[in-house]
């Protein structure tokens, strides 16, 4: 890594740090620079803003996630039991839901969905990777995988995102997975544990 990435890197985990001990909101560039021991002037060598430090620490958490994800791929679970981990790799940790949240006040949205875009670039390669396993094994038989994988996850986005889906939608939502991926009828049912873990995770 070269003096300057590195520095960089450097800046992002103090802010990383200080994110989740202060708060994003909280955090002031005047305390990441004290806290750094820098000029004012090196700090937006780097940074245009406190914003994009934000979306650029929430890039490292992205990183973390998808190497975690890619990690799956290798072992020797199921194909549903990959699909399960590889989501839930993408899930911040309790301790980031903060850093998260951010993101979902109003004065952020255009920074909420170019963070979407992202996590949605970082998740589709991946469980694309775990639907041609399932097709090699029978699981599954459909082509176009990542635009499969790219509707499923925009889907599950918009439909889970907030908390308040019913059970009917989840049913729905399973059985709309299924079809798509021409699954076998109650195959991908352990998708409701998946959103039910999830929903006890967030609270």
């Amino acid at each position: 890594m070269k003096k300057g990435e590195k520095r960089k890197q450097e800046l992002l985990e103090i802010a990383y740090r200080m994110f989740l001990s202060k708060g994003y909101e909280e955090t002031s560039i005047d305390e990441i620079i004290e806290q750094a021991g820098i000029a004012k002037g090196t700090y937006y060598y780097y940074f245009e803003s406190k914003e994009q430090t934000l979306e650029e620490v929430i890039g490292m958490i992205l990183d973390r996630e998808e190497e975690n994800a890619r990690k799956v791929l290798g072992s020797d679970m199921s194909v549903p039991e990959k699909i399960v981990h590889v989501i839930a790799s993408f899930r911040p940790e309790a301790r980031e839901v903060s850093i998260r949240d951010t993101l979902n006040k109003p004065e952020n949205i255009i920074m909420h969905e170019k963070m979407n875009r992202r996590l949605t670039e970082r998740i589709v390669p991946v469980l694309s990777e775990v639907a041609e396993q399932g097709i090699r094994e029978g699981i599954f038989a459909c082509e176009s995988i990542p635009e499969r994988m790219r509707m499923i996850v925009i889907l599950a986005s918009a439909l889970f995102d907030e908390g308040y889906q019913t059970e009917e939608d989840v049913s729905v939502f399973i059985d709309t997975v299924e079809r798509m991926l021409y699954a076998q009828p109650g195959s991908m049912g352990f998708i409701r544990q998946l959103i039910s873990g999830g929903q006890s995770h967030d609270k």
